[in-house]
């Protein structure tokens, strides 16, 4: 395995034997500032909770909970934006041909960029089902994090590293919904074979 040279390192995604670790560094980081935990679901509560007129389930001491967490957030929004203006390299998608071509079937391209038009562009948002989707999958997004107590990296990450059984079950449920959007759910939506 040849090293990386710096050049590789602004133009290429980072392998998995620097990204892992460092996500997994995460957990005992966070534990050991102030026993936090790492999570990004709780924050639309946060910052809701922050605007005046709030409902009973919103007054609490946002503060105290959550300040750290929305400063967390400003922390992923500044890197986002570093690593797409300065590290984002030649601009592609690293997808793997199998799943182009599985894509292809269902008329999705990857014409040079990061997502494909066919789904994500802003001419989709006039598109009455394509509107209805993103409105339902969102509220499936938030009525799910809700349920299961967490987002899928505040489970997967925070919750398996100090064995929480419930995490486990909301990991396994996580992968199974993206088996079946995969195989099923996305087929039907784009009109290809299932």
């Amino acid at each position: 395995m040849e090293p990386f040279s710096m050049q590789q390192w602004i133009e290429q995604p980072w392998p998995w034997w620097v990204a892992g670790p460092l996500i997994g560094l995460m957990v005992p980081a966070m534990l050991w500032i102030n026993n936090r935990q790492f999570g990004i679901s709780s924050n639309l509560r946060h910052l809701c909770a922050a605007l005046p007129g709030r409902v009973p389930f919103l007054r609490y001491d946002w503060r105290g909970h959550g300040l750290w967490n929305l400063t967390f957030v400003v922390g992923i929004l500044i890197g986002a934006f570093l690593a797409g203006a300065f590290l984002s390299g030649n601009g592609t998608a690293g997808i793997a041909e199998t799943t182009r071509s599985d894509l292809a079937t269902l008329g999705v391209t990857f014409n040079g960029g990061w997502a494909p038009e066919q789904v994500f562009a802003w001419h989709r948002l006039t598109d009455v089902a394509a509107l209805m989707i993103l409105v339902g999958g969102g509220f499936l997004v938030g009525f799910g994090t809700r349920y299961a107590a967490g987002c899928t990296s505040g489970h997967a990450i925070t919750g398996l590293s100090l064995g929480h059984p419930a995490s486990l079950v909301a990991v396994c449920a996580f992968f199974a919904g993206g088996l079946v959007a995969t195989h099923w759910i996305l087929p039907l939506l784009l009109g290809g074979a299932g």
